[in-house]
C-alpha cells in the first residue's frame, strides 16, 4: 500500500485539493500529516486539518496523523473519546512517545494507533499484550529523516522489521520525494539513508521487497509528472516504466513499447520476451557492438543466428560483443528500477532518440 504526506504549515489551496484527488486516481490511498502546531497559531492548524479530513473523506484516503503532547486538544479533539476522532474522518495517530502502553492498549480498540518502529521495545509489547491491545490496530511506524546522514541503516531495518513482523505488527516507511521538497533542510524525507536521492518508486519497491515494510508513504509533499507515472503504473498494472534514450531513430519502433521479462529470467540482462518475434523480419547489420554498461540497452544482429532481435537490459557490466548491437540507454535516474524487474515483470520503455556521436564526444 502506498500513501502520501501533506503538511498543515500553510491554507490548502484549491491546487492542493486537485493534487490529493490526483493521487487517489493513481492508486494511492492513505495521507499522512503531522501536527506541529504553534501556540501561537492553534485556529489555523485547526481549519487546516479540518479541511484534510473532510478531503480525505471524499476521496476515500486514510488519514494518519502524528500528534504529540496537547496537539489533539488544541484542535478540540481528545485521545479521551477516540469515537468521536474516527469519525472525524481521522483513520489513525502516529503517537510518539506521551501515552502509556495501557492507554495506548485501550485507544487499540477503537482507532488504529502507530508506535515508533524504531525504539519500540520488548517490555512495551509485553505491556500492550498485558492490557490486552488489539494488535490488528497496533502498527509500527519509522521516522523520516531530513538532515543528510541520519537516515536509517539498511540492515538494521531489516533485522528490525523482521523483529516487528513476528510480533504481528503492520509496519510502515517512508520514500523520498523528487518535487517540491519539505524544508526547512530541502534534502528529502527518506526512512533510509540509502534511499535519500534515490528514485522514489525503487526507494518504495525496495521498503517493500528487502525489508518486510507494508506501507510506503512518500515523505516529501510532491513527485514529478514522470514519478507519478510510474507509481500509478505500478500500483495498477504491477509494471514498471522506464525512460530511454536509443542512439538513433531506426531503433525506437524496437525500445520504446511494451515490453515483458522472460519468465525464466537471466542474471545479467533483462530479455525482452516477445523480441524476436517481434523484430524477426529486420535486417540487423553488426554496429556500434561496444561495451555494455548497466542501463545499456541491446539488440541482438544477424550474426547470433536464432537470437536476432532479441532486446536486452544489461543489469551487470559486460564486454563488447561482435553479435551485440548497443541501442540505447535507460535514464541514470531510473537506473534502480531494473533490480525489481523480475520473472515476467512487464516494463515499458519511453523516451528520445539521439545521435550516439554526440554522446562519444
Amino acid at each position: 500500500m502506498f500513501g502520501f504526506s501533506v503538511y498543515l504549515n500553510r491554507d490548502l489551496l484549491p491546487d492542493d485539493e486537485s493534487s490529493i484527488h490526483h493521487m487517489s486516481r493513481l492508486g494511492f490511498e492513505g495521507i499522512f500529516t503531522s501536527l506541529q502546531i504553534p501556540e501561537d497559531d492553534p485556529a489555523s492548524y485547526r481549519k487546516r486539518l479540518w479541511n484534510l479530513m473532510d478531503i480525505a473523506k471524499r476521496e476515500k484516503l486514510s488519514l494518519m496523523i502524528d500528534v504529540s503532547g496537547r496537539a489533539l486538544e488544541t484542535v478540540g479533539l481528545s485521545v479521551n473519546d477516540p469515537s468521536s476522532i474516527k469519525k472525524k474522518g481521522i483513520s489513525g495517530l502516529r503517537i510518539d512517545g506521551g501515552l502509556s502502553m495501557k492507554s495506548v492498549a485501550a485507544l487499540s480498540h477503537f482507532i488504529t494507533i502507530a508506535l515508533n518502529a524504531s525504539t519500540l521495545s520488548e517490555e512495551d509489547y509485553r505491556a500492550l499484550n498485558k492490557y490486552h491491545a488489539d494488535f490488528t490496530h497496533i502498527e509500527a511506524w519509522h521516522n523520516y529523516y531530513p538532515r543528510p546522514e541520519t537516515g536509517l541503516d539498511s540492515s538494521w531495518l531489516r533485522t528490525r522489521n523482521r523483529w516487528l513482523k513476528e510480533k504481528g505488527m503492520t509496519v510502515a516507511a517512508f520514500a523520498p520525494g523528487d518535487s517540491e521538497l519539505r524544508g526547512p533542510i530541502y534534502r528529502t524525507l527518506p526512512t533510509l539513508e540509502a534511499h535519500r536521492y534515490l528514485n522514489p518508486l525503487a526507494a518504495a519497491l525496495s521498503l517493500i521487497m528487502h525489508s518486510q515494510t507494508d506501507r510506503v508513504y512518500i515523505g516529501d509533499p510532491h513527485l514529478t509528472k514522470h514519478t507519478q507515472k510510474q507509481f500509478s503504473m505500478y500500483i495498477q498494472d504491477k509494471a514498471i516504466l522506464l525512460q530511454g534514450k536509443a542512439v538513433d531513430e531506426k531503433w525506437s519502433s524496437s525500445i520504446f513499447r511494451k515490453h515483458v521479462n522472460r519468465p525464466d529470467p537471466a542474471r545479467d540482462v533483462i530479455r525482452s520476451r516477445y523480441s524476436r518475434s517481434v523484430n524477426r523480419m529486420m535486417e540487423i547489420t553488426a554496429e556500434n557492438t561496444s561495451a555494455r554498461n548497466r542501463g545499456t540497452i541491446t539488440i541482438d544482429n544477424d550474426q547470433y543466428g536464432r537470437y536476432k532481435g532479441e532486446i536486452q537490459i544489461v543489469k551487470h557490466p559486460l564486454p563488447p560483443d561482435s553479435k551485440v548491437n548497443v541501442i540505447g540507454h535507460i535514464s541514470s535516474r531510473d537506473l534502480p528500477l531494473i533490480d525489481f524487474i523480475e520473472q515476467g515483470t512487464e516494463f515499458i520503455v519511453e523516451g528520445k532518440s539521439y545521435d550516439v556521436r554526440k554522446i562519444n564526444d
